[in-house]
């Protein structure tokens, strides 16, 4: 027997939590029935999402640390920029988790299933979730399961891949107010590779390897490259690992849809959504602009699916061509993003990525690297986005 709700969502991740929580606490949706299912609970301090915004977000009272000055290292370029309209800010998925479901398990309206999603479909009326154990019906469906992701290939994608570790030394050696953003000064022989580090205190720090390129590598040559950078660059001889992580996010050209079926009843977020930037591999901002509008929409009575504006639509295009410079070696990573922090204020390229950059701005940018590969694949990707 089927059961019915308003709201279901199709998973317990960033996306999904982020919007269950927005939703929540709006007093219009206090009646609203609502369903979340993942076939995980989410109890583990999976990950770590680092971010730069300029106002106080949404999540500002689970931020552990927060930046003010960043770092970049090339061969050819050293940088260091103080950040004057932006912060650089770290969550811990494992507070993230735990706040959004102390909070939202106060909410009688709000019921949690931990089941396999076999089906997610639409039968013309509503939307609908079928797991082993049963069918779920909703007005809408926020899906952010990987379930309709697009074919994606080595000619279509990169991955970025990273392996980070939490360490602690046994004697002060960071200075905790300035972060690494990139250090390119590591073998570039696996596509482009470089180094992060945040610092959390004068003891302990995140270290990670991370690569864009079109496979993963064996676990043994992360570990060897962060032992390597550790020995050599931080020059530590005495630390312990705190935490692992390792994760693997697609950059990619592939189209991922806004939404499934002619209804429009199930909206996909997040990465499912295309949330996460293709030429960056950043999420977190960008999922809590896309929950920010659905709720403004659902308040206002209207749909869900927020429609693109031109400057998103724009937006897209810069992302796709970087991409496509990157994926077609037209330049090597480690060169590009060079020119770009040689060429501009820093703190401009950090507003062009999070598409908050005036048309001065990527103007400015656009002279900074060379103009033949980048107008190549912009009108490659034009011509693939009108076909």
């Amino acid at each position: 027997m089927s059961k019915n709700y308003d709201f279901i969502f199709a998973g317990s991740g960033l996306a999904g939590l982020s919007l269950l929580y927005r939703l929540v606490k709006e007093k219009e949706f206090s009646k609203k029935k609502i369903l979340v299912i993942d076939q995980f609970q989410k109890n583990q301090n999976d990950r770590t999402w680092c971010f730069w915004e300029r106002e106080i977000g949404p999540f500002e009272q689970l931020v552990c640390k927060q930046w003010n000055s960043l770092r970049f290292f090339s061969p050819s370029v050293t940088r260091e920029f103080a950040l004057k309209e932006y912060s650089y800010k770290m969550i811990q998925s494992g507070d993230f988790y735990k706040h959004v479901l102390d909070f939202v398990g106060s909410f009688d309206n709000v019921e949690f299933l931990v089941e396999k999603i076999e089906e997610i479909g639409d039968n013309g009326n509503n939307a609908f979730i079928k797991t082993v154990n049963n069918i779920y019906k909703a007005g809408f469906v926020f899906n952010s399961t990987p379930l309709f992701h697009p074919v994606m290939s080595e000619e279509n994608t990169l991955l970025q891949h990273f392996m980070g570790w939490f360490i602690q030394s046994d004697q002060p050696a960071f200075d905790a107010e300035v972060g690494t953003l990139m250090d390119f000064t590591v073998s570039q022989s696996y596509g482009t590779t470089f180094m992060y580090m945040l610092p959390t205190s004068e003891n302990e720090a995140l270290v990670e390897y991370t690569l864009f390129s079109e496979k993963v590598l064996d676990k043994s040559t992360y570990e060897v490259a962060l032992r390597q950078y550790i020995d050599e660059k931080l020059k530590l001889d005495n630390y312990k690992i705190l935490h692992r992580e390792f994760g693997v996010i697609p950059m990619s050209k592939a189209k991922f849809p806004r939404f499934v079926g002619d209804k429009k009843h199930i909206i996909n977020i997040g990465t499912a959504g295309g949330h996460t930037k293709a030429s960056s591999g950043y999420t977190f901002q960008f999922v809590q602009g896309q929950v920010g509008k659905i709720v403004d929409a659902l308040k206002k009575g209207e749909s869900p699916l927020v429609p693109l504006s031109w400057r998103d639509e724009m937006f897209q295009w810069y992302d796709m061509t970087l991409l496509d410079v990157l994926l077609d070696k037209k330049i090597e990573g480690e060169k590009l993003f060079s020119l770009l922090f040689k060429g501009n204020d820093p703190e401009r390229i950090l507003a062009f990525l999070a598409n908050e950059s005036g048309f001065w701005e990527e103007f400015k940018i656009r002279n900074s690297v060379p103009f033949w590969p980048f107008f190549t694949s912009g009108m490659k990707e034009i011509y693939r986005k009108l076909r």
